[in-house]
């Protein structure tokens, strides 16, 4: 039972490593600034919703997710 928990921690670590690597580098190459992402600014409040953004990291997800399901 302890060896499956240790490599499940182990195998989330690894896609938590690896979303923070997608987020530090998305920046850089316009990710989180799409087309379809909605940007509201009124005075010093700004909201920020990533809409199109969310749609794309969604799709590779769950394609990343059937390739290592199979």
């Amino acid at each position: 039972m302890f060896d499956s928990f240790g490599k499940m921690l182990i195998f989330m670590g690894a896609i938590l490593i690896a979303i923070g690597l997608l987020f530090s580098a998305g920046s850089k190459i316009g990710l989180g600034r799409l087309p379809g992402d909605i940007v509201y600014h009124r005075g010093n409040f700004t909201f920020y919703f990533p809409l199109m953004t969310s749609l794309l990291l969604s799709v590779f997800l769950t394609l990343l997710f059937w390739l290592f399901r199979r």
